[in-house]
């Protein structure tokens, strides 16, 4: 693995785990970012990354939903290895307008899959990794949970793309034995994830007196993972899982959603060093969402068996390190809060 194509780096999960890359000290590879740049993506996440490894780290603005340009850049780079973040994710987002959802996630995953299974040909010595997510499985009850055999029931135009996704990468490797592995994930949190999420648009509206919004009455339960964790799980994966296979990465920390809010509340409350229900009153009920699944929760005894891979991160230390890292980079926070996020969140969250 010493030629690394990362798409959708510039995201969330895909920045951490480029910074991850290189803070090992056995990793001496090259990694060449591919993202869109859409909303979400923001290269000043590896504005440090740039700086330091100006020999192994290039990035690219490019689409994944343009084959042409995908092929060329396989042609010209040569990856050994491909770790394929990029999505469109947020399933709100998915509800009010599902086209960029089919384009990307459908369209685009199956480009990057012919672009590795042309360049690539019968070897197997490179590996295609698809990071998916948990939503594909649909919805759980009270108990149970989701393993790598439970079968798909997505509920939203984004679960439903992102299963389309998986459905391709696996019959890649049943059809044309592209070597691949796959790993679907739970509710990833953590610095530089983009403030439509629950976290950090808490956090933000916290800061600015502005009201909590909560689906219906709160009790939607998810499970929630540190991203460096996934980070190392990933990592894992694309280096010894078996070839073919899917693994389920996930936090062991279920919290129902309102839950989440009053921890979330308490741990800025401390930061800011005022009294534990400050922000409580900020919380507001809204309209639930169409097709909001009532629970997740993933069963890692696989990861845990065949990789030794569990979560290392207490639930309550990582999101107390993930409140302090946004109070201290709101400059991050103010410089991507313009433009058609902030239109599209005042839209959709402030004028309900």
């Amino acid at each position: 693995m010493k030629k690394i194509l990362i798409t959708g780096g510039a995201g969330f999960i895909g920045s951490n785990f480029i910074h991850y890359l290189f803070s090992l000290s056995d990793f001496n590879g090259t990694i060449l970012n591919l993202d869109k740049l859409t909303y979400a993506g923001n290269p000043l996440n590896l504005s440090e990354i740039a700086e330091r490894f100006p020999e192994r780290y290039r990035f690219e603005k490019v689409d994944i939903a343009d084959s042409e340009k995908v092929m060329q850049v396989f042609e010209q780079y040569q990856p050994d290895t491909v770790i394929h973040f990029a999505a469109e994710t947020h399933v709100d987002r998915s509800i009010f307008g599902p086209k960029d959802f089919i384009t990307t996630n459908i369209n685009g995953t199956f480009n990057l899959l012919e672009a590795a299974r042309s360049i690539w040909k019968d070897r197997d010595d490179v590996v295609f990794h698809h990071v998916s997510t948990d939503e594909v499985y649909g919805s759980l009850g009270d108990t149970g949970l989701f393993r790598e055999d439970t079968a798909y029931d997505p509920r939203s135009p984004y679960s439903a793309s992102k299963a389309s996704s998986d459905h391709l990468v696996k019959a890649y490797f049943h059809t044309y034995g592209l070597p691949i592995t796959l790993s679907n994930c739970s509710n990833n949190y953590g610095p530089y994830q983009f403030p439509e999420k629950l976290i950090p648009l808490m956090i933000m509206n916290m800061l600015e007196g502005k009201p909590l919004p909560v689906y219906g009455d709160g009790s939607n339960v998810r499970d929630w993972l540190f991203v460096r964790d996934h980070c190392v799980a990933i990592w894992e994966v694309a280096q010894r899982g078996r070839r073919g296979e899917t693994y389920n990465i996930g936090g062991n920390s279920e919290k129902k959603n309102l839950d989440l809010v009053h921890i979330l509340c308490e741990l800025v409350a401390e930061e800011k060093q005022l009294a534990p229900d400050t922000y409580k009153k900020l919380i507001t009920f809204v309209k639930d969402r169409p097709g909001h699944d009532q629970r997740y929760a993933i069963d890692c005894a696989k990861i845990k068996r065949e990789l030794d891979w569990e979560p290392s991160v207490d639930f309550r230390e990582g999101m107390k390190n993930t409140v302090r890292w946004y109070l201290q980079n709101t400059q991050w926070i103010d410089n991507i809060r313009t433009g058609e996020y902030k239109n599209w969140i005042e839209k959709n969250y402030e004028k309900r």
